[in-house]
Parts: C-alpha cells; sequence; structure tokens
C-alpha cells in the first residue's frame, strides 16, 4: 500500500499558485473551484510562500517603482521556493506579473532598482501561466475521460481586457477575437456564441467609485449575451465576474429588464460537467443564482 502511495504521488503534477487578494475575498468561489479542479485531475497547486498583493488597480497609478516592486517580490519569492511554473487565476494578477517580468528582464538598469527597493533578487523568468493557459496545458488533455454531465448550454465567453493585452508583450491567443475559452468550453460539451463582447471592458476598477459607468459598461456585456440567446456567461477574471454579478441590480436598472443570466468562473463550468457538487464550485455564493 505504501508503495502504491508513493507512485502515485510521484506521478502527481505539481505547480505554484498565486491567488491574490480577490480570491482569497471577494473571490474565493474561484479559488475553491480551482482547488478542486486541480485535485480531481491529480494536480498539487503549492502558493507562493509569504505572498504580497501584486498592486492591481492603484500601485502603477501612485509610483512606478513600486507598482513593480509589488510583483516583482512575487516572482522573487516564488522563485525562491524553487517554482518553475506559477499558475496566475486572477486576469489582472497575471497581467501585472507578466508585464512586470518583462519590464525588468528587458531593462537592466530600472531590474536593479527594484531588487534594490524589495531587498530580493530575480535571476531567472518564472513561467507565468493564465487559467486558460493552466487548463489548455494540464487539463484538456485528461477532460473527456472526466465529464460526466456534459455542459449543454449556449454560453458567452467573456475574457474582459487583461488576459489578452498588451499583446506584444502577453501573446497569448487573438486581441480582438480570442478563441481559448472557446475551446475550452467546446469541450464540455457547450456551445459558444459569436460574441463581439469578448474583451470589452467591464468597468473594472470602477466598480464602487463609478458604479454608473460599471452599469453601462457589463450592461451591454450582459445584454448582448441575452440578445445572442447565452445562457451563461463564463468568465477568467475576478472584476469581471463581480461586476456582472454583484451589479446586476444596476445592470438591470441600465438594461431596463429583470436579467437572470449567471455568470460562471471557466473553472466552475469544467467542474460541473465533471461532477463537482455546488461546494467544491463555489456556485452557491452567486447572487445570480446558477441554475442546476
Amino acid at each position: 500500500m505504501r508503495k502504491q502511495k508513493k507512485c502515485f504521488d510521484a506521478m502527481k503534477k505539481k505547480l505554484g499558485f498565486y491567488p491574490g487578494c480577490s480570491l482569497e475575498g471577494t473571490a474565493r468561489e474561484y479559488t475553491e473551484s480551482v482547488m478542486s479542479l486541480a485535485k480531481q485531475f491529480d494536480i498539487e497547486l503549492e502558493q507562493v510562500p509569504d505572498w504580497n498583493c501584486c498592486g492591481a488597480t492603484a500601485a502603477h497609478n501612485l509610483n512606478k517603482t513600486l507598482s513593480l516592486a509589488l510583483p516583482a517580490r512575487i516572482l522573487a519569492q516564488g522563485e525562491k521556493a524553487g517554482m518553475k511554473e506559477i499558475v496566475v487565476p486572477c486576469a489582472a494578477c497575471y497581467n501585472r506579473l507578466a508585464v512586470t517580468q518583462h519590464e525588468l528582464f528587458e531593462n537592466k538598469e530600472l531590474k536593479k532598482e527594484v531588487e534594490q527597493v524589495m531587498g530580493m533578487t530575480l535571476d531567472a523568468p518564472v513561467r507565468i501561466l493564465n487559467v486558460l493557459q493552466f487548463i489548455q496545458e494540464y487539463i484538456l488533455p485528461e477532460l473527456p475521460e472526466k465529464i460526466t454531465r456534459p455542459f449543454n448550454r449556449k454560453v458567452a465567453c467573456y475574457y474582459g481586457c487583461l488576459l489578452v493585452r498588451p499583446h506584444d508583450i502577453l501573446g497569448f491567443d487573438r486581441q480582438e477575437d480570442p478563441q481559448t475559452m472557446d475551446e475550452i468550453m467546446k469541450a464540455l460539451g457547450a456551445e459558444p456564441v459569436d460574441y463581439p463582447f469578448k474583451t470589452e471592458c467591464c468597468g473594472a476598477g470602477m466598480s464602487v467609485s463609478r458604479t454608473d459607468l460599471v452599469a453601462k459598461l457589463s450592461g451591454k456585456v450582459v445584454k448582448e449575451a441575452i440578445d445572442r440567446e447565452a445562457q451563461a456567461i463564463i468568465v477568467a477574471c475576478p472584476m469581471c465576474h463581480s461586476n456582472l454579478d454583484m451589479r446586476r441590480p444596476v445592470i438591470d436598472k441600465y438594461i431596463g429588464a429583470k436579467t437572470t443570466i449567471p455568470v460562471l468562473y471557466i473553472t466552475q463550468a469544467i467542474g460541473i460537467a465533471c461532477g463537482l457538487d455546488e461546494t467544491q464550485t463555489g456556485i452557491r455564493r452567486h447572487l445570480v443564482r446558477v441554475e442546476s
């Protein structure tokens, strides 16, 4: 029995994991679905030791050095822990870490300045994976045999601003009409609708200071999904989810109608298709009800 367990552990894939602030707070259902999915596919996600906030969305507006030092320290901590790849589910965190790594390794003087500020060094680039890359590389190959309840629904795949921009740095998917999330949903049995609002802004960090703008921007996303006969909106960003789900009352007021289309994280959609329950996927935490 001990021998079998040892062999199983050796086969288990181990990756670094940076949750960021949102996944520890308002988007903890995202963490629940990511961790449950990892367990389902025998993947161990190890948190970056002593991680800190990445600085999105405010630091880069206040202080350039601070905006780089915060994500740089996360990367340095991961590197120090021997992590070669770090999964970053939050689109804003992914964007900040990837852009910072690019800037620092392109500018030696800036890198030296930031290293002095944080009191740590960055020796080699760590591979940073957004949630779609993580799914594509580590979940998708084994997905067909895990599906017990095909996701037979029309869906609107919403990527938001930060997964594909700036394209020259991130190099992920197509800038205007990305397809990765669509392909993942097709693998679950879903039908992604032709949706021109895939990368439009939801209002992001204006959620508190300018709720009226969020109502307008997110309202257009929700209305377009409904007009295309989608039965769910699929996202990969805590801020997008928060604005589309939590701000639904002001969105409904802007649209002039009561809307019930649910918003699910891509990891929740996969979890549902793989037979995980509402506790494992975290869908019970949503304000817009997700019907079974």
